[in-house]
Parts: C-alpha cells; structure tokens; sequence
C-alpha cells in the first residue's frame, strides 16, 4: 500500500486559493502560468547542463580518460557553464542563399516540441505541468512536431550536407515512431489509461515491467531502442555523422540557432528516459516488496521526484553507455532494423499483452 507523504496537490490548491484571495482569478492564473513557464525554463537550463557534464563524464570513463579536468577544479564542474556562456556570446550568421523565414524558425520548432514534451513528465504526485485524461497521445503528439524543424533545417540551408542530413534523420524519426508508439500502447492496454496520473497511480501496487510479465520487459526493451533512434544518439546519430556530412541538418547554424539543436537533443535524451521510467518502472512510486512491510515504509519516505529523477538518470547512463559502446550504423541498417524486426516484434508483443489482458494473466 503507498502512503502518500508528499502530494503537491494541497500545497498548489492553497498557493491559488491565496492569491485569488489577493487578486482576481485570471490575475492569478497569469501569475501562475508565468512562474511555471520560468520554472520549466529553469528546470530545462540545468538538465541540459547536468546532462552535457554527464556525457562528457561516461565517455571520458568508457574510453579509459579523464574527461573535462581544468574549469572548476579537477573535477571540471564550471566546464560546461563556460561552454553555455560562450555559445551565448557567438555571432548567429546570415545565409546568403537561404530560405530566411524557415532557416530562423527550424530551431524553435525543435525546442517547441522538445518543452511541451518535457511539460508532460510527471515529477510528482500533483507536480505535472500538463495534465490532461489523453496525456500519453498529447506526448507522441508533441514530440512529433520536432521533425519538422528538423527537415526545415536541412532543406532551408541550402547545402547538400544539411539536406542530406534532414532526409536521414526524417526517415529515421517517421520510421522509429511506429515502435515507440506500438510499445506506449502496450503499456496503455495494460494499464487501462491515457492519462499520464493514473498510470503512475496505477504501479502503487507494483511497477508495470513487473506486473505485465514477458511483454513488458520486451516493449521496454524495443522502447529503448527505438527511443534511442528517435533522439539520433549514436549508434543511430546517421543524421549528425561527422565524417560524411559535417554536422548533418544543423551545420549551417552558429550561435544560440546551434544550440538549440544541442540542447533538445540531450533533453529529448532525458525526456525518452522519463516516460519509460513513467511507462515502465512506476514513475515517482517507490519501490514495495511484497511482505516487507518495514522495508515499504522507509521507501515510502523517500520523495516522489528523487525516485523520478533516480530512475530517470538510471535509464539515461544505460543509453549512455549503449552509444559508447556500439559503432554507428549504416542508414540501410537502421531502417531496416525498424521495419523488418522492431515493427513486427513490438505488434506480436501488443498482441500477447492484449491477450495477457483479457485473460487475466496480468497482476
């Protein structure tokens, strides 16, 4: 049974409830909207630092080196900040020959979808941003927009590498969204739900990868997979391969247009690794053990976001450590891994977990 310490809900109903005791409600709710939207922005500014810091860290271990060791002590811990501060103050430059609208707008786009995605994370017990009864389509919905400005990028540049670059990652992206979608629907059909809460609530009895049986585990492997393609990381980085195209669909972008691109790309990385440990692994429930009572209540003591955020960043070093260790593939390959093996073994595993379902043989 999950006691539930540290529900948000009575701390937010009474922070509105007080200020629509000092102001009308729609002042209110433009206070609030605002605070949320610097919230998040700060949230996505700090993640995106950990994470970049936390690449450079792995990588640097799994190829036997130190890593950053020079800003900010031996550690190099003001690496990064500087690195953020030096994009901030680079020259974003003009093309001559591109589509100037679309060149401009690509960037947006991508960190458009990349935020509503991240907003749908649920954190806590009444700490998710966008909450709404079909949460789950809203996110593949949402996440989809992104290629878009992907293939704006690459086609707006007029350049040869960055449409080469936009056509590879738009097939891969389209190609890789049937499998994540597939292995979102297994979880829907096992947890009854859309709405991002109530699948949560619904693992309080034991996280889903337990309960749904062999299926689980396998839509949750095919989800990191296909989850791992759809961000472009390595081994499935086709679109950004340096050797042949440079920087793929964002070489003609400098200055902060680049580091849009950059900073979407590792918090899609954190955004995949949230939703299966929401999907999968329970979200912020903790971990029970049946008939272990005294071990149960300390877990219950332990805040819904630190098992959130522990079992997200868990996830992110297991792709991590998936990139540093397998060579990039050839777009042939990718493509055919989705659409001869991933898409027919995610549909025999939706299949098996309706089955599953109808018979009763889920927990």
């Amino acid at each position: 049974m999950f006691l539930d310490y540290y529900n948000f809900e009575p701390l937010l109903a009474g922070i509105h409830a007080a200020l629509c005791g000092v102001m009308p409600e729609w002042a209110a709710l433009t206070l609030e909207g605002l605070a949320v939207g610097v919230a998040i922005m700060l949230m996505y500014a700090v993640l995106a630092v950990v994470l970049i810091y936390m690449e450079r860290k792995v990588c640097a271990a799994f190829q036997c080196r130190i890593g950053p060791n020079r800003v900010g002590g031996k550690g190099g811990l003001l690496q990064v900040p500087a690195d953020v501060l030096k994009i901030l103050t680079k020259e974003i430059i003009s093309l001559n020959r591109a589509d100037r609208f679309l060149y401009n707008l690509a960037p947006f786009l991508v960190i458009l979808a990349s935020i509503l995605t991240f907003s749908c994370l649920p954190w806590n017990k009444g700490a998710e941003i966008l909450h709404m009864n079909i949460g789950i389509f809203f996110v593949l919905a949402a996440s989809s927009i992104g290629v878009l400005g992907i293939l704006l990028a690459g086609w707006s540049s007029n350049s040869k590498y960055t449409l080469i670059g936009a056509v590879r990652s738009g097939a891969m992206i389209i190609s890789y969204e049937v499998s994540i979608g597939i292995s979102v629907l297994t979880m829907v059909v096992l947890c009854g739900a859309m709405d991002i809460q109530t699948i949560v609530a619904g693992q309080a009895d034991g996280w889903n990868i337990f309960k749904g049986h062999i299926p689980a585990v396998a839509a949750f492997v095919v989800y990191l997979i296909a989850g791992n393609a759809e961000a472009n990381r390595g081994p499935f980085d086709l679109a950004e391969a340096e050797q042949e195209l440079t920087a793929g669909y964002h070489t003609e972008y400098s200055g902060m247009h680049f580091g849009f691109f950059y900073l979407a790309e590792y918090l899609n990385l954190f955004i995949t690794a949230g939703i299966a440990a929401t999907l999968f692994l329970g979200g912020w429930m903790p971990l029970h053990v049946a008939g272990l009572d005294g071990f149960n209540a300390v877990m219950d003591y332990i805040p819904g976001f630190v098992w959130f955020l522990g079992k997200t960043f868990v996830i992110v070093f297991l792709l991590m450590w998936i990139r540093w260790t397998y060579p990039r593939l050839r777009i042939d390959q990718v493509l055919t891994l989705e659409w001869k093996y991933l898409m027919p073994t995610s549909l025999v595993i939706l299949l098996l977990m309706t089955v599953c379902k109808v018979c009763g043989l889920t927990f």
